[in-house]
């Protein structure tokens, strides 16, 4: 495996040897067992824009594996305030690293990276375009917790115009047989190319504007938040802020097997009383994030 810039990248057979890696790796993970399988080997963390859960985790799992990580998280204390090029940094980092964790608020941005590294590139997400490392943890999220990825009702609710994460899920899930439900605000419907997609592919459930519409069938509930960072006018912001409030009246309204999910983090719409119950998984989904991307760099850095 050389660069992971999108989930377009990887087909399903590479999907399920990614997450029974990942699934290998969780006594690691959790601090239960050791691995030095990546010693000697540097991660070369470059986050133009603010993470919590996809820089921490993967610099959890490069030093679970025994390697170590270097980089940035904001770019005031570097030179691209002085106006270094993307390409630039990239080209510098590149000779210090074995590989390099991008995110950049520019879609297509990782793509770019690669013309410049002499290192693998992995998109930790780049603007509102993917972010496929988040789809496979997601992936593995619902494969632990369901037990299995085929043939399931998922309502994706939220911002599914700006939500990257929402973007690379449904394209991912689509190659495992799953109806999708589609459910945002008005104006921030589901991209037409992603929805073509999932037309062609007979994966397309109902679009609509309110989750009570699907909740009775559905068997995972994926919220995602506003996206107010890629909003280009705040007053159109504020019309859709707080649209959407996942209750426990609301999940008690789904199957009893039904699981929520969030990528996090979340501002508003899931109220801290969801938490408590049963059907929420998005802090185990969190903690997923580190055997997933211990996953992907013991295979990119490690060839193994």
């Amino acid at each position: 495996m050389r660069h992971v810039i999108s989930v377009h990248d990887l087909s399903a057979e590479a999907i399920i040897d990614i997450l029974d890696r990942a699934e290998s790796n969780l006594a690691v993970a959790r601090g239960e067992a050791v691995s030095d399988c990546l010693s000697g080997k540097i991660l070369g963390s470059i986050f133009f824009e603010p993470s919590t859960r996809t820089r921490l985790s993967f610099e959890t799992a490069m030093n679970r594996l025994g390697g170590r990580v270097i980089g940035f998280a904001g770019t005031d204390a570097t030179s691209v305030v002085k106006g270094e090029t993307l390409a630039d940094t990239i080209r510098m980092v590149s000779g210090y690293a074995d590989a390099i964790v991008l995110r950049h608020p520019r879609e297509g941005a990782a793509k770019l990276a690669t013309e410049f590294s002499d290192v693998p590139i992995i998109n930790a997400g780049d603007g509102a375009g993917q972010h496929p490392t988040q789809t496979l943890l997601d992936l593995f999220t619902i494969r632990q917790e369901m037990g299995r990825l085929e043939g399931l009702n998922i309502s994706l609710v939220g911002d599914l115009r700006y939500g990257r994460t929402v973007h690379s899920l449904a394209y991912a899930l689509s190659k495992f047989g799953n109806t999708l439900n589609l459910v945002s605000p008005e104006g921030l419907e589901m991209p037409a190319e992603v929805v073509e997609h999932l037309e062609e592919s007979g994966q397309f459930g109902l679009a609509c504007h309110n989750p009570e519409e699907v909740i009775a069938t559905t068997d995972i509930l994926y919220v995602t938040r506003i996206q107010k960072e890629r909003f280009p006018d705040p007053v159109e912001y504020k019309k859709v802020a707080g649209k959407y409030l996942i209750d426990p009246e609301l999940v008690s309204q789904g199957p009893d097997h039904m699981i929520v999910m969030h990528p996090l983090p979340r501002i508003n719409e899931i109220t801290p009383d969801v938490d408590a119950m049963p059907q929420a998984k998005y802090f185990a989904q969190a903690f997923n994030g580190v055997p997933v991307r211990m996953a992907l760099l013991a295979m990119v850095i490690g060839g193994v």
